[in-house]
């Protein structure tokens, strides 16, 4: 018989404003959780505490809105656990605004989230590629994977890698599935065997289960957002 499976619960960050009321960006590196950031996040931990999940060992990105985002996690899950950081599952990253001409912001904002031949060239708002994302972010979860300190472990990440991940889990190789939706707070449950990874769940999320509210992506919403507060000023 099979030795049991471990089991990784793999979530995204809850929701946040990347763009100030005038229309400004936020460093990414410092974007906290907004309103709804902070309800996705307790829901999701009341979900875990609800659901009797304990975890060994919580890995967040180190940037600020997974951070808050596990923190919110954990005191709504009732556990204490310290978080550990590993800047190489950090989100793709992109350019400058500034420096993107009108006509190719809408394929800097939604090019990098296709799926096909040539998506690891794409670039995310003028920056990394997705190549470059997998290059780090891959063999990052491989270090998580061969570790034997954990039975149920908790990430806390980002959409651009979460996506990384779930494509190594679903295809055993190097995948990056850009139009695999990835909810704010969403929680993926991947169970990870001596040969073999099993994706038992994806984008669940705990505030609408339905995703009764959505009819855009995460990226076009922000493509949206950007346009408008643009046109604005």
């Amino acid at each position: 018989m099979k030795a049991p499976r471990r089991r990784i619960y793999l979530m995204r960050h809850g929701s946040v404003d990347y763009f100030r009321a005038d229309g400004s960006a936020v460093p990414p590196h410092t974007v906290p959780l907004n309103a709804a950031g902070r309800t996705q996040a307790d829901a999701a931990g009341a979900l875990f505490a609800q659901c009797g999940v304990r975890f060994d060992r919580v890995i967040v990105s180190g940037l600020n809105r997974t951070v808050e985002t596990a923190q919110r996690v954990l005191v709504a899950a009732r556990q204490s656990l310290a978080l550990e950081t590993e800047p190489a599952l950090e989100e793709i990253r992109g350019g400058r605004l500034a420096d993107i001409p009108p006509d190719a912001v809408e394929a800097a904002f939604l090019g990098a989230f296709q799926t096909g031949a040539g998506v690891e060239a794409q670039r995310f708002l003028g920056g990394e590629s997705v190549g470059e994302l997998l290059d780090r972010a891959l063999p990052a979860f491989e270090r998580v994977l061969a570790r034997d300190d954990w039975q149920q472990l908790l990430m806390v990440l980002h959409g651009g890698v979460n996506r990384a991940l779930l494509g190594r889990a679903l295809t055993g190789d190097r995948a990056f599935f850009g139009r695999l939706e990835q909810l704010p707070a969403c929680i993926n449950i991947v169970d990870v065997g001596v040969s073999d990874i099993v994706v038992r769940a994806v984008n669940l999320a705990p505030t609408q289960w339905l995703h009764q509210h959505e009819s855009l992506t995460t990226m076009e919403k922000l493509l949206a957002q950007y346009l408008r507060l643009d046109t604005a000023r």
